[in-house]
């Protein structure tokens, strides 16, 4: 089987490819200042990706988020990721805290999905 690597730097590749399974790397937000808005933005990077590797949100095997502040930030990122994902397809997921790369990052999502 072949590797396929996506949008990759000397430190990473934003996805990779194996046999059917997609892996994404960690997805920041961009401008949004808020925990919905930085959901909404990376769940759009994660919609990007994964197209471009040959999946999409309905094949998400499993989730992982990280909150710069849960206890603040949870009910929000929770009210945009259950919107986004369609109904019957929720992955596996877990969601913790972590203090993140950047001081303005709320948001940091990386998932596992199967290919079309």
């Amino acid at each position: 089987m072949t590797i396929q690597r996506l949008h990759t730097n000397p430190r990473l590749s934003a996805a990779v490819t194996f046999g059917d399974l997609v892996f994404l790397s960690g997805q920041v937000p961009g401008e949004a200042t808020d925990a919905s808005g930085q959901t909404r933005e990376v769940l759009a990077r994660i919609d990007a990706l994964l197209a471009e590797a040959g999946s999409d949100k309905d094949h998400l095997l499993s989730a992982t988020i990280y909150l710069k502040n849960i206890t603040e930030d949870f009910a929000a990122m929770n009210e945009v990721w259950s919107a986004w994902l369609s109904p019957g397809h929720a992955p596996s997921r877990t969601t913790v805290q972590a203090q993140l790369a950047r001081p303005q990052v709320l948001v940091e999502i990386t998932v596992i999905a199967a290919r079309l």
